[in-house]
């Protein structure tokens, strides 16, 4: 199949590492990818270095015009079979799309699509098949109108067989932290949905039982000047290292004792996908795909969100007793080969195939 990836965000987010690696796996499988993103965004970076065509196409808002005339451009330069639209910025663009290639959209947020329930309805009535990356994120979908049996779920992949080769006593000697300090990781985007300020205020309890935990944050956004802010005003500032983006978050999930999403809202959780197939126990916020990734008090524990004191009374819990931490950790790396980047190709091709057969059946 030829298949062009649509995706307009500058930013290089959980999102765009799913495209990377879905194209990846498509091209070992035999098919042809081209995308269509912002020249100079670090995702087709990425892909034109792993030699993967990428063309110029900017959208400044929805329904751009410019952008959609890029993109159209693109269409006929590639002629592509498939066009899969990867972000709701990306769906915006639908109606400038040709009407001889299959159309797909992945969401992949947990919350509904903006806009009135008319709309919402027309924007996805213009694509031939939609993939949720959870059942939360297909049921947000219902409450927009989109009718929910059309939505294939597939979820999105890790890089499982590079994450099981965690070594604990390497990343602690690489990064410099003492064996015996206890560590919490935390990977994700610097956004107030992510609820970074949540764990601070769960670390303060833990220091005020005696606890002084030290935490790893791997991720870069808009709240850093808020966080290191809230960290110096709850006294914890020595304790937090915001590490900014990283490349490979490895080292920080293999140095930690337990991984953190305390997210108020998450479309899938890849980031205690990844500290799963780490070996690590997970705690999080019973939202989203994370109640349907992470079971409670197998894989990890769920606490409400927004809640500082039940996720440090979890966090707590899980530091203090090393058998349950390696319980947990060990059926967390068993159940992170179901969400593997090659488990998440597979089922993307699959919706492929399927809504081009429909196509053909239908001309």
């Amino acid at each position: 199949m030829r298949v062009l990836h649509v995706d307009p965000e500058r930013t290089f987010g959980g999102g765009e590492t799913q495209v990377l690696a879905l194209v990846t796996h498509l091209r070992e499988r035999g098919h042809q990818s081209f995308l269509a993103t912002p020249r100079g965004g670090e995702l087709g970076t990425r892909a034109a270095a792993a030699g993967f065509p990428v063309g110029e196409m900017r959208a400044r808002h929805g329904h751009d015009l410019r952008a959609g005339l890029q993109l159209r451009g693109l269409c006929r330069l590639h002629r592509p079979e498939v066009i899969h639209l990867h972000t709701a910025r990306a769906l915006s663009l639908a109606a400038y799309l040709p009407r001889d290639a299959a159309r797909i959209v992945t969401r992949r947020m947990d919350y509904a699509p903006r806009g009135a329930r008319p709309y919402v309805g027309w924007l996805y009535r213009q694509v031939d098949a939609i993939i949720a990356v959870s059942e939360a994120a297909r049921a947000a979908l219902g409450t927009r109108g989109v009718p929910v049996e059309s939505v294939v779920v597939v979820p999105s992949g890790v890089a499982v067989e590079h994450f099981a080769r965690s070594d604990r006593a390497a990343a602690r000697s690489e990064l410099g932290i003492d064996p015996e300090r206890p560590v919490v990781a935390i990977v994700g985007s610097l956004h107030a949905r992510k609820g970074h300020a949540i764990l601070f205020e769960a670390l303060v309890r833990l220091r005020a039982d005696g606890r002084e935990v030290l935490c790893l944050a791997a991720g870069e956004g808009p709240e850093r000047e808020i966080l290191e802010a809230r960290a110096r005003q709850l006294g914890i500032a020595a304790q937090v290292r915001l590490l900014g983006h990283l490349p490979d978050v490895l080292p920080i999930l293999a140095a930690a004792d337990v991984v953190a999403q305390p997210s108020l809202a998450e479309g899938l959780g890849v980031a205690a996908v990844e500290g799963m197939a780490s070996g690590r126990p997970v705690v999080a916020s019973r939202v989203g795909g994370l109640a349907e990734t992470i079971r409670h008090e197998v894989e990890g524990l769920l606490v409400p969100p927004g809640d500082p004191h039940a996720f440090g009374e979890a966090l707590e819990r899980l530091l203090a007793d090393r058998e349950l931490r390696e319980r947990l950790g060990t059926a967390g790396r068993q159940r992170a080969a179901r969400f593997s980047t090659q488990a998440m190709a597979r089922g993307t091709e699959s919706v492929y195939e399927r809504a081009l057969a429909r196509r053909g059946r239908r001309a």
